[in-house]
């Protein structure tokens, strides 16, 4: 049971994108993207964080604290801008911190950690899933584009370690094919992306670049728009409406 719910007969004005985790490398340059891809489209970023202080005007900044009730006071704030979501980026996740760091072994593995990575990667993603359901019901053309990681994929998993990240990634992975089955039946021409970016130049990858070749290690703003035109390619395209996708940043196919 959702704590709101979108007025059925709403009138809805022009597309609009939605960027959730927006204070995140990946996240800034994808709302960057986005503004620089179509003139009319109005950009929502959504963060903990305070809006930065160059914010271009249509680009609309709001703050959520990521608990259920603040994701639906922002998302009733959001319908009542009467635009019709189109394009949804959902980016929020953590690789490590000051406190954690990815387990080599299982003996690495603490309660609280696994705690942590799964609510940022798995959590927080779903819940705002959860909670969109009523305004991505219309008949548009919609994608979902969930940032992800290939070694979330179980099938692909070649060389173990990071336990954490790996599982809660899966996790993020079968919450969303799960959901693009519900979202079928009530929003088909709806699709959701789960997003392979590659290794990417942000505070996130940093203690591990040093063994990445310089022609794999890519700026946000590389990745970003590779994603946001993977997702225009599929909303122009609808293949695949009700589907869940496993893509990587050069648009091949990943192996759930």
């Amino acid at each position: 049971m959702l704590d709101w719910e979108i007025e059925p007969d709403a009138k809805r004005m022009s597309n609009a994108a939605l960027v959730i985790g927006a204070s995140g490398g990946i996240a800034r340059a994808t709302t960057e993207a986005l503004l620089a891809s179509d003139a009319n489209m109005l950009v929502i970023a959504v963060s903990r964080s305070s809006a930065p202080t160059k914010l271009d005007s249509r680009c609309r900044w709001m703050q959520c604290s990521y608990e259920d009730q603040g994701i639906g006071e922002t998302l009733r704030e959001i319908a009542e801008l009467r635009d019709v979501i189109t394009k949804v980026f959902i980016c929020n996740g953590i690789l490590h911190s000051d406190e954690i760091f990815p387990e080599k072994r299982v003996e690495d593995i603490e309660r609280e950690s696994l705690h942590a990575v799964f609510e940022a990667n798995a959590v927080v993603p779903m819940l705002w899933v959860k909670n969109l359901k009523p305004l991505l019901r219309g008949p548009e053309p919609t994608v979902i584009c969930v940032l992800s990681a290939r070694v979330g994929s179980i099938s692909d998993n070649k060389k173990g370690g990071w336990y954490a990240y790996r599982a809660s990634k899966a996790a993020l992975n079968m919450f969303i094919k799960t959901s693009a089955i519900e979202f079928a039946r009530i929003a088909p021409k709806s699709q959701f992306i789960v997003f392979h970016p590659g290794t990417t130049d942000t505070p996130l990858s940093s203690p591990f670049q040093a063994s990445v070749p310089a022609d794999r290690l890519f700026s946000p703003s590389f990745v970003a728009n590779k994603m946001v035109q993977i997702v225009e390619k599929y909303i122009r395209s609808e293949t695949g409406s009700g589907e869940a996708h496993f893509l990587a940043w050069d648009g091949s196919t990943v192996s759930w």
